[in-house]
């Protein structure tokens, strides 16, 4: 029997679980920079977690189950990329990257690759879990930290 294969347009990403090791300083980093809002939450000591948002819809879920620091060497996530629409949102979001404490990567704002438009900028969290804020245009202007790999790939 032929099993019916999904179409790739089907699925959306509906929200990102995110383990960390402290849930109040991962609260404040994740709304200081991305401006997502409670939706949700559990301050019970053995299972605290909470729902981040837009006051619509679910986008995160951070939970505090872990210790140390994310181990970009061991399989899993390799990173979290949100898109903005255009280079002024990711000028302003690595102002707030800055000011929440965040480790920014490249030194600011670069393109995906050499010569492309699409860019932005690569940081991690407090608990080393990295991510991206990105603009499909306006990143031209600054050189790509590899002229032979994705900026993505290599931070």
């Amino acid at each position: 029997m032929n099993a019916v294969q999904p179409s790739p347009s089907v699925f959306q990403t509906g929200h990102v679980g995110l383990n960390v090791t402290d849930i109040d300083r991962s609260e404040r980093f994740y709304r200081a920079v991305f401006g997502f809002v409670p939706m949700g939450a559990s301050n019970d000591p053995e299972r605290r977690f909470l729902f981040l948002g837009d006051g619509d819809r679910l986008l995160i879920t951070l939970w505090q189950q872990s210790e140390g620091r994310f181990p970009t060497a061991e399989p899993g996530l390799h990173h979290l990329s949100f898109r903005v629409e255009s280079i002024e949102e990711v000028r302003a979001a690595e102002e707030r990257v800055r000011s929440a404490g965040g480790t920014l990567r490249h030194g600011g704002i670069v393109p995906h690759r050499e010569g492309a438009q699409s860019g932005g900028i690569f940081f991690e969290d407090p608990d080393g879990i990295r991510l991206e804020i990105f603009a499909p245009t306006g990143a031209s202007e600054g050189g790509a930290p590899y002229s032979d790999a994705p900026t993505c790939g290599f931070f």
